[in-house]
């Protein structure tokens, strides 16, 4: 496989800047057009993208204004650099099918952003000669103009043979991103890993959320904001060590008490609660924040609720 020039800047204009390419966009969701449109402001062209659902195609129309919406195979048509953007479960079949119908160029840049994936999905298509790249941002998407701005300083997850590297750490950089270079093989562990703490931190905060309306205060987030910002800060630099709480204290009253309220209030964030001050008690033991003793003895009430 060759490393193409287009990031040369012999390649490109007098001003020594990279070769421009004509970029198309298969899968108009949330991600997509950002990151299209990030492109765009690099100086590059975003020609043709391709959508289904009314919803994506106003997306496309709002964040890539006057690009035509075709075809998947007459995306790949107009493109040098195509972006798949679409989602994982539909990823290998699309990739299988676009390089069964003839619709990949040798030497056109094929950019899939899954984050459970690495390159290895793409091989119909590097087979047929694309030059294979997974760029997956660490980022969650609104789907409007606020993502691009939030491009700048994003870490994007990235996965690319050896000879590509230097395209794939331009393209990011391009989009305002930062490169972080994420084995084939570990590639579903690092998606577990941002899926388990996003995903499952927004379900957290929404519960929190619904409590404190439940009792009553007007303005929660108001409330929970400068908290939990100081747990994740702390959490971030300081790991299992930023553990505080009844159950990092092993107050076994104070935690009977917060049971006897979910059970009561709230059985779908009872089990959540108690799933997580099981991990936090395993973790704080692990720590050494907590004795092993208050920790069994901690277990032991929550296994006890849970039989009731």
């Amino acid at each position: 496989m060759d490393t193409p020039d287009l990031f040369d800047p012999a390649a490109g204009d007098p001003a020594g800047r990279p070769a421009r390419l004509a970029v198309g966009v298969v899968g108009t969701g949330r991600v997509g057009p950002a990151l299209g449109a990030a492109l765009q402001l690099a100086g590059h062209r975003v020609v043709a993208a391709s959508g289904v659902s009314t919803t994506s195609r106003r997306r496309a129309e709002a964040l890539l204004p006057g690009v035509r919406v075709v075809t998947p195979p007459q995306v790949l048509a107009a493109a040098d650099l195509v972006l798949l953007t679409v989602p994982d479960d539909v990823l290998p079949d699309l990739v299988a099918g676009l390089a069964a119908t003839g619709a990949i160029r040798p030497g056109q840049l094929l950019v899939h952003t899954s984050g459970a994936m690495g390159v290895a999905v793409l091989e119909p298509a590097t087979r047929a000669g694309a030059l294979p790249l997974a760029l997956h941002p660490a980022m969650t998407f609104s789907g409007t103009s606020v993502d691009v701005a939030r491009l700048a300083g994003c870490p994007f997850g990235v996965t690319a043979p050896d000879e590509l590297r230097p395209v794939a750490e331009a393209l990011v950089v391009e989009m305002g991103g930062e490169p972080e270079w994420v084995p084939e093989d570990v590639r579903p562990l690092y998606h577990t890993a941002l899926a388990h703490g996003a995903n499952h931190l927004v379900t957290l905060v929404a519960q929190a959320l619904e409590l404190l309306r439940t009792a009553g205060v007007a303005e929660p987030g108001r409330l929970l904001g400068p908290l939990l910002g100081a747990a994740l800060d702390n959490s971030l630099r300081s790991g299992d060590a930023a553990l505080t709480g009844p159950v990092a204290r092993g107050d076994l009253g104070t935690v009977r008490r917060h049971l006897e309220q979910l059970s009561t209030v709230s059985p779908d964030i009872d089990q959540a609660y108690r799933a997580m001050a099981r991990a936090t008690a395993q973790r704080a033991v692990a720590g050494g924040s907590l004795a092993a003793d208050s920790a069994a003895a901690l277990l032991a009430v929550l296994d006890e609720e849970v039989k009731r």
